[in-house]
């Protein structure tokens, strides 16, 4: 196949346009897509059409016609996908997933990435940066805090800049081997540096760092642009030097007292963890804690943190912030709260501002999110989008599982992504761990329901461990027992929550559930236990009771 681009002279309209597409189609083998606005033609055609004969139908309509550009593709490769060339806007998980399979399928594939560092959110300064910083705080607060007789607590000393460079560490190693790696190894990956945006459907203009632009032609585009803390137009806010997410998990040095805003995943994370490092830490939520989920998780999660020495304000929204250069001062209706540190932790809002999807005719929603289906295909049939730039929840494991299908769908296959089961975990401790419906979600679309919750008490592994905060619920539907939901609060909820997403998958009831071996003594025995409590009183059972 051979990509010509032909620049076009007097054409008055767009009407103009459509005579000369049409014009070029009619011509054996030729496809053609005619732009009034920019006098250009992009046509596609095997080898053995001459640009001579694409030039003299062009005017023998009445225009000017000349080659502005020619692109042959390699030959086919092994693969559905061979041939096509597929430019991908973006280098995090979801980008990578996708350059992967499309080369796998035989593409060959452009990434463009305008940042310093390939890799995207999750490597650098997201999953991987902030799951290291609450191991840390987790180790140093179980020094001071754990509950076992014979072993003297004692409160350590915080090294932050150690910490932080340890961690930065680890950050560029796993960069290099899952990211830069892949693209040393595979010369079907090209890597482009600059900011993407959409000169039409077909074409992508990047800016490089020396002002110079590039333009992009490609057979499928995909946005995978991922996404960036959302900032609220709080008065006063604005240019002052708070904290997003990034800053405070580079920060060298431990604030005497964090003030955070927000009430869901990191904002809850980040605010235990810098309180078990020693920090004061007050949070702000606008709402509830985690305020989307079943109402028991929030109110647990808030009594966990108040016995941590965290001061939480449900339902306060500051009025105002100020900054006097040492510290903040922030307005609410119960009064004023200072600190030397403020973390604005918001949410985060897709990264499609500088795209000009609307060029392309890419439909969004009112957050910038760009809107796409089970197959990850956005309004425009040629283009996708995976990852947190779309309206699909935001974790990286959907990321990179969309990704993949989008590449699988870009090179003729059929891939839907099912988010039914999808497991979701918030990293505090005790851990969140969520699948399904929970019981106001079940009762919105209709399903009677019941559910059990069992208190960590009844589980003899938190038993073990002395550590009984938290519990696990099951969501059913009423008739059949068929499992809709699974809620956790408890250590290591995010291993437990998985086979509760597997059950889900495969539409077991909780009497399946309850038949099952667990090992004892482990956590996940507690699903097994919560699933009995629909039929017994598990207090009246022996250890491990089957």
């Amino acid at each position: 196949m051979t990509i010509r681009t032909l620049r076009i002279t007097g054409m008055t309209c767009d009407h103009c346009a459509s005579a000369v597409e049409k014009a070029l189609t009619a011509l054996p083998g030729v496809k053609a897509e005619v732009s009034y606005s920019e006098g250009i033609a992009r046509v596609e055609s095997s080898a053995a059409v001459d640009t001579r004969r694409l030039l003299e139908t062009v005017r023998a309509k009445g225009y000017g016609a000349s080659l502005a550009e020619e692109e042959v593709s390699p030959p086919p490769v092994t693969g559905s996908g061979g041939g096509l060339h597929i430019a991908i806007i973006g280098s995090g998980s979801g980008a990578f997933a996708a350059a992967i399979k499309a080369v796998e399928q035989g593409a060959r594939v452009t990434l463009i990435e305008g940042g310093e560092v390939i890799g995207g959110t999750c490597v650098n300064i997201g999953c991987v940066p902030s799951k290291i910083l609450i191991r840390a705080a987790h180790i140093a607060h179980l020094q001071g805090h754990h509950a076992f007789d014979g072993i003297p607590l004692n409160r350590p000393h915080i090294d932050r800049a150690a910490l932080v460079r340890q961690q930065q560490a680890r950050v560029a190693e796993l960069r290099h081997s899952k990211y830069e790696n892949i693209l040393e190894g595979n010369p079907d990956i090209s890597l482009l540096r600059g900011w993407a945006r959409f000169q039409d459907a077909h074409t992508l203009m990047v800016v490089q760092a020396d002002g110079s632009e590039q333009t992009v032609t490609a057979d499928r585009i995909l946005i995978a642009t991922g996404a960036s803390p959302a900032i609220p137009g709080i008065p006063g806010l604005e240019g002052t030097p708070y904290w997003t997410s990034t800053e405070a998990l580079a920060a060298e040095g431990l604030p005497r007292h964090l003030v955070v805003l927000g009430g869901s995943v990191v904002a809850l994370e980040l605010a235990q963890a810098f309180r078990r490092l020693g920090a004061e830490v007050t949070l702000l939520a606008r709402s509830t804690l985690l305020s989307r989920e079943d109402p028991e998780i929030g109110n647990g999660l808030k009594a966990v943190f108040e016995e941590e020495g965290i001061r939480v304000l449900t339902h306060t929204v500051p009025a105002s912030v100020a900054h006097d250069g040492k510290a903040f001062t922030l307005a609410t209706a119960g009064g004023e709260i200072r600190g030397d540190r403020l973390l604005v932790a918001t949410g985060r809002a897709p990264n499609t501002k500088a795209l000009a999807a609307e060029k392309a005719g890419i439909a969004t929603d009112q957050q910038g999110g760009i809107i796409i289906d089970d197959h990850m295909r956005t309004s425009v049939g040629h283009i996708y989008a995976a990852g947190d730039c779309t309206n699909q929840p935001q974790y990286v494991y959907v990321a990179a599982a969309a990704g993949t299908r989008a590449a699988i769908n870009m090179t003729g296959g059929d891939a839907a992504l099912d988010l039914t089961a999808m497991p979701a975990v918030v990293f505090t401790d005790p851990q969140v761990g969520t699948v399904g419906l929970t019981e106001r979600q079940a009762e919105e679309q209709g399903l009677a329901t019941e559910s059990r919750t069992l208190t960590l008490d009844n589980v003899p592994r938190a038993l073990a461990n002395f550590d009984t905060r938290g519990f696990i619920k099951l969501v059913a539907e009423k008739d059949s027992g068929r499992l809709l939901g699974c809620q956790v609060l408890a250590a290591e909820g995010g291993e437990i929550i998985q086979a509760a997403a597997l059950a889900l998958r495969n539409r077991m009831t909780v009497n399946d559930l309850a038949d099952q071996l667990f090992p004892y003594l482990t956590m996940v025995e507690g699903l097994k236990l919560t699933a009995q409590t629909f039929t017994k009183d598990v207090k009246q059972l022996s250890c491990c009771a089957g």
